[in-house]
């Protein structure tokens, strides 16, 4: 049964994916965590951590993790391939109608009204993991009051190193977690 309701959600998933893998997060969200109840946000947070750290998309990386999660490595395979399957059906579609009216005014209008959507889901997901990161809710704060400072100092120094200094993400995500794991060593419960 859990085979059926993987394939069934990352099929889902897979088919209104549009705008890549940041755009399915809010999808991958509502799935795993608000409809099926597979992960608390804390641990959805946590595998996107990891499938953003992981070489490969970062969908079809939550999807493996959240399928070997559930049901071990054939769920791992059963949630893959079941998100890859919609995308994989509907652009060899695609790329046979686009090289046959590729030059219609209609089509390069339909792609320009896709774009400000596609950017919307993407803003969507991160704002719901800021707010999670940093008040451990995915809801707009109330107040400020429960915010945690540690993980603000991480995300504006976080951010403006890699809009400035165009470091590399990898490197930030792991320069970040030896910093936590170091403080928490010596003594700082922090990043928890």
């Amino acid at each position: 049964m859990i085979y059926f309701e993987l394939f069934w959600s990352f099929f889902q998933i897979g088919i209104l994916s549009f705008g890549g893998g940041y755009a399915a997060l809010p999808l991958i969200q509502n799935q795993v965590v608000d409809i099926r109840g597979w992960l608390t946000l804390q641990e959805f947070t946590d595998v996107l951590t990891i499938s953003q750290m992981t070489p490969g998309p970062i969908a079809l990386n939550a999807a493996s993790f959240i399928g070997t999660r559930l049901a071990g490595p054939l769920g791992s395979i059963v949630a893959t391939v079941s998100d890859v399957l919609p995308a994989l059906i509907i652009v060899m579609f695609l790329a046979w109608f686009y090289f046959k009216y590729r030059s219609m005014r209609v089509m390069q209008g339909a792609l320009s009204g896709l774009r400000p959507a596609v950017v919307a889901l993407i803003a969507s997901a991160g704002l719901s993991i800021l707010f999670t990161v940093l008040f451990g809710n995915k809801e707009f704060p109330s107040s400020l009051d429960n915010i945690k400072l540690y993980a603000l100092i991480v995300f504006i120094l976080g951010f403006i190193v890699i809009r400035i200094r165009k470091l590399n993400p990898l490197a930030m995500i792991l320069g970040c977690g030896v910093i936590t794991v170091v403080l928490n060593l010596i003594g700082l419960p922090i990043g928890v």
